[in-house]
């Protein structure tokens, strides 16, 4: 079981990371990179959790209750940074965002909601391990839609 949990924080901490750090180089617009710089954040703050769930770095509650809460203040921030449709040849924000921003902004705010939940309840590994399944498919569900 503990192999199966540790296979899916690694497809959890991929499918938030994904390539936002290739895509930063040589964008032009502020607006954009504002947003990738926001999801950069939610990847670096997963990655930290997924490596505590994988067993690579000692679990410790504080860290990532904390990761788990800048996971949240981003998500908290996403809908107000994609309000204007502004777009850079290095964005990969599908214009089905603006088309659906109701749908995407309520999928922003269940990542916080599972962010929020996670960084309150969390004591033990299996509680991560539980919460980032949780969170995963947050970052899914809006990367699936939204994101080339």
């Amino acid at each position: 079981m503990k192999q199966i949990k540790s296979c899916l924080s690694a497809v959890v901490v991929t499918a938030c990371l994904g390539t936002v750090v290739l895509a930063h180089g040589g964008v032009k617009n502020a607006a954009v990179m504002a947003r990738m710089d926001a999801m950069k954040s939610i990847g670096d703050a997963v990655k930290i959790m997924g490596t505590m769930n994988k067993g690579t770095v000692a679990f410790d509650v504080e860290t990532a209750r904390t990761a788990a809460k800048t996971v949240a203040l981003h998500a908290a921030q996403t809908p107000l940074l994609f309000q204007a449709p502004e777009t850079d040849p290095k964005s990969e924000a599908l214009p089905a965002i603006w088309d659906r921003f109701d749908d995407f902004s309520a999928k922003a705010q269940s990542m916080e909601k599972a962010a929020n939940d996670l960084s309150q309840s969390l004591s033990t590994p299996e509680d991560l391990s539980n919460g980032m399944i949780q969170l995963g498919a947050t970052c899914k569900a809006c990367h699936k839609e939204y994101r080339k």
